[in-house]
């Protein structure tokens, strides 16, 4: 295969979603994903303020950690 040919073909699969073979279900990857939209939102309404306040606690510190 010709070097300029295969990089056209990298490029094309690494930016055209509908290029990648990965093995997956696009109805269940769709699916997955209306899920992860609404999740973190439908979690925050079941905590109480307190609750989420350690979470946002828990976060930061995660994140941030020990930084010098």
């Amino acid at each position: 295969m010709d070097l300029n040919r295969l990089a056209a073909r990298i490029v094309n699969e690494s930016t055209d979603p509908s290029a990648r073979d990965d093995g997956k279900d696009p109805s269940a990857v769709e699916r997955g994903r209306k899920g992860g939209q609404k999740g973190g939102k439908a979690r925050a309404e079941r905590m109480t303020a307190e609750q989420r306040s350690e979470a946002a606690r828990r976060a930061a510190q995660a994140r941030w950690g020990d930084r010098s």
